[in-house]
């Protein structure tokens, strides 16, 4: 969904402006996959964006994916296109869990469930190593992840994998390949069923995956490109030689306050984002993050207005029209808090600064895990790679509050003890006396 209302859309624009010498092949490996690649086939590839706004609404069809390839049983067909000659850029939009790679020590991990055969990165590798056989020329691998320099993330899964198969060929990547860091904004729900219906009854068009996303986007891409350079002069893109303070913003203002958002409004029984901040305590409590806790430790970014940037955010995540899905910001904390959240928590820490408010997210995401979702049971958590380590910990905390923070793939060991410990154990006990909105009253100044 998000690379179909961001990177495709982009493509689109460029052929619609006369650049037709670019087109997209999508490629998804896993099981689930298959419905997609089932009904892009169906409708030519074609599918439609609809663009949200507070007052009013856009409809286009966007033409910019030519095939798509399901791979979960057979990776050959994206090997064989990836080492095709007119393949010149390899783009990915596989979450932030979806990287081979240790957090503390941005290595490549082997024993990762995104590892070895059948994962992205094992496509990936065995696609170079055919295009280095073919002598098929230089190529890049673009992430689109929220991931802090993903390019130099996806450098370490792609060279891992590569090493995997031969030296030579993890030579010929160091050599012939380029991971430009990128940043990407763009809100993006899942698409619903009403979306489908409103689709059919407003316009006609009857699409079986069509695209929700708001009216906002933003692209950041470092200018390292190994073979042919997408025109990205023609389109709203900031090119630089350093986008990680943008990754930075985005990171730990808009992807760490849905995240921090989430947990509470789950267990509020809240369905969207919109309607979360029409209650004044949870929008308070957003604002306040943000604007307190982590703003202050946001590094400067060049050309824009950070206090502009989280009046952005508000009004964004108020728009009633996105109707993005807090069940959707629910899913895979474990890889989210500790790119999102924590260097917030250590950099405050650090400077003697305000927590309690990233304490209370945290806890709330604590009491989220303990009780299997909503207080319904309702939502699905089974997208987290460590579930079953994170349900864990969150159960201890029933006896004890710190136990959770014995979680060491998301907290650091020493976060353990001392303030940050207490304000988190105060927040979940907050928490479990009065509920969210009593426990978001303490934390309000």
């Amino acid at each position: 969904g998000f690379h179909r209302a961001h990177l495709a859309t982009y493509i689109d624009e460029l052929c619609a402006g006369g650049d037709t010498d670019w087109a997209i092949v999508g490629a998804g490996v896993l099981p689930g996959d298959a419905r997609m690649a089932d009904i892009l086939d169906g409708q030519d590839h074609l599918y439609t964006l609809i663009t949200r706004g507070a007052e009013a609404d856009d409809v286009r069809v966007i033409g910019s994916i030519v095939d798509y390839l399901h791979v979960a049983s057979d990776q050959q067909p994206l090997v064989d296109r990836i080492a095709h000659p007119d393949t010149q850029i390899v783009s990915l939009t596989v979450t932030e869990g979806g990287y081979p790679i240790d957090d503390a020590t941005g290595e490549y991990r082997p024993d990762s469930p995104n590892a070895g055969p059948g994962s992205a990165f094992a496509a990936i590798a065995a696609g170079l190593d055919r295009r280095r056989s073919a002598d098929s020329g230089p190529i890049t691998i673009l992430s689109c992840d929220n991931v802090l320099t993903n390019g130099v993330v996806t450098r370490a899964a792609t060279l891992g994998e590569a090493r995997s198969i031969s030296g030579e060929l993890a030579e010929w990547v160091d050599r012939e390949v380029a991971f430009p860091n990128s940043m990407v904004d763009r809100i993006t729900p899942a698409t619903t069923d009403a979306d489908r219906t409103w689709l059919i009854e407003q316009h006609g068009l009857d699409d079986g995956w069509p695209v929700v996303t708001e009216p906002f986007r933003q692209w950041v891409v470092e200018d390292r490109f190994a073979a042919d350079r997408l025109p990205l002069e023609r389109l709203d893109v900031i090119v630089t030689d350093d986008v990680e303070p943008y990754e930075l913003m985005k990171l730990r203002l808009l992807n760490a306050g849905h995240s921090c958002l989430a947990y509470l409004a789950a267990l509020e029984r809240i369905d969207t984002v919109d309607q979360a901040l029409a209650h004044p305590e949870l929008r308070s409590f957003l604002l306040q993050f943000l604007t307190d806790e982590a703003r202050p430790v946001v590094p400067p970014v060049d050309g824009v207005d950070l206090d502009d940037y989280v009046d952005s955010l508000m009004v964004r995540f108020s728009n009633p029209s996105i109707g993005d899905q807090i069940s959707r910001l629910c899913l895979d904390g474990s890889a989210k808090f500790p790119k999102f959240l924590m260097p917030t928590v250590a950099a405050q820490l650090a400077s003697d600064g305000p927590v309690r408010r990233a304490a209370l997210a945290l806890a709330g995401w604590c009491e989220y895990l303990r009780i299997g979702g909503d207080p319904d049971g309702d939502i699905v958590l089974s997208a987290d790679p460590a579930l079953a380590e994170a349900v864990e910990h969150a159960r201890r905390s029933a006896d004890d509050p710190a136990a959770f923070l014995a979680f060491d793939l998301v907290f650091d060991p020493a976060l353990g003890s001392g303030r940050f410990a207490d304000d988190f154990v105060a927040a979940l006990g907050s928490l479990r006396a009065g509920g969210v909105r009593s426990a978001v009253d303490t934390v309000l100044t």
